[in-house]
């Protein structure tokens, strides 16, 4: 059975970062999900933790195995949701549309959701059912996209945040890592106006930027360059505070902390003239956008049904793949008991008459079986059922 443990909507940030999974550790925890279960993906973001498995237990048990082996405290349970089946399939096609997501329609969730299908197929811990659904889920998200025109006012985390330091004249910047979050707000950043952008990364390289305004540090030399700038935006994968009050100028700053588990300390939202914006502060903030992506999003919600309705379908077909495969075994058989008598008989003079007795004799086994059948259905009273399935079978070839 398909099955989800993931986060409820209105879960804070403060218990959200209890359940992050760091990104460079998703590889290793979804192997040793797939200890306990036949399938599963980890997708784990900046708003959100999701636990996609197939398994056949589906009780609390099996929620307790996961819990246990994310290291999770069980105490925080009911922060969590446990879906399955059909409330799988609809929420993922939900959250890769961008439903689901804290603000609205962004558009950083399809790639992260396909990032995290590919690490479970890195790891070999998808194959069947997953793989379908995942598969179907972003061909769902590239559709709903393209054909709502939604890349024409893309959002996120990221544009909100650079689109909020401008309200305020900034034009100084630093950005501490350069992940998919972090090449976003570089990429708004270097679209309007500025006048330095320190990015400040471990490996200096990944960074390739032509423009003298730009300025590409090891991060360990960030903290002697932020008395020259005005804004941070933190986006860091790291497991603990890489900003912190003691390494702050005193001075008027802002920052963005766009990181889950956080970047930044407690200690620095109490500084004076410090404004720091945590990412569900961020979410909070009502681009002007808004109701415009939300009125088109509701008008393409078929391309969501349709997919949804999609994967149902197959998983129908699925139910009944082993009587298809003992379908063409018997057929097999017929035509295997017939070539073997065309090929002894091969050098007879009327070849023609022998292959029209071939040909008739495989007709006729699946005929007179049929017609067996239909006898028998007669006399239960039910043969008007039989003779329609009749019809679709043979009818077809008149």
């Amino acid at each position: 059975m398909i099955q989800l443990i993931g986060l409820k909507r209105d879960v804070k940030l403060e218990v959200r970062e209890k359940f992050s999974v760091i990104q460079k550790r998703c590889e290793k925890f979804t192997k040793s999900l797939k200890e306990v279960c036949d399938e599963v993906v980890v997708i784990s973001t900046c708003n959100r933790t999701e636990i996609y498995f197939n398994a056949k237990d589906h009780d609390d048990a099996m929620v307790n195995k996961v819990f246990d082996i994310l290291g999770w405290d069980i105490n925080l349970k009911n922060y969590t949701f446990h879906y399955k089946s059909n409330e799988v399939i609809k929420h993922l096609m939900d959250v890769v549309c961008g439903f689901n997501s804290l603000i609205l329609g962004e558009d950083q969730i399809l790639a992260q959701v396909k990032e995290a299908y590919e690490i479970a197929l890195n790891s070999k811990t998808v194959h069947r059912d997953l793989q379908r659904l995942f598969q179907t889920a972003v061909t769902c998200g590239k559709e709903f996209r393209t054909k709502s025109s939604l890349y024409k006012i893309p959002v996120s985390s990221s544009s909100i945040a650079v689109n909020e330091s401008r309200k305020r004249g900034i034009k100084r910047f630093m950005l501490l890592g350069f992940g998919e979050v972090g090449q976003l707000a570089a990429k708004y950043i270097l679209s309007s106006g500025f006048e330095v952008l320190y990015i400040a990364v471990r490996n200096p390289k990944v960074v390739d930027i032509e423009d003298p305004r730009v300025k590409v540090i090891h991060f360990d030399e960030r903290i002697k360059n932020y008395d020259d700038v005005d804004c941070i935006i933190s986006c860091t994968s790291a497991p603990h505070c890489v900003v912190r009050k003691d390494n702050l100028p005193q001075k008027a700053m802002t920052i963005f902390d766009l990181a889950v588990p956080r970047d930044v300390e407690e200690e620095v939202y109490n500084m004076e003239n410090v404004t720091v914006y945590n990412i569900d502060k961020v979410s909070s903030i009502d681009d002007k956008n808004r109701k415009r992506r939300k009125d088109i999003m509701i008008e393409n919600r078929c391309i969501v049904d349709k997919h949804i309705k999609e994967f149902m379908d197959w998983q129908k077909i699925q139910s009944i793949s082993g009587e298809i495969v003992n379908l063409k075994k018997c057929g097999e058989k017929v035509y295997k008991k017939r070539y073997k008598t065309f090929k002894n008989k091969r050098h007879t003079k009327d070849n023609e008459k022998l292959a029209e007795v071939l040909f008739k004799s495989t007709s006729d086994a699946f005929i007179n079986r049929a017609i067996d059948v239909l006898k028998e259905e007669q006399l239960k009273g039910s043969a008007e059922d039989c003779m329609k399935i009749i019809k679709k079978i043979f009818y077809v070839a008149e």
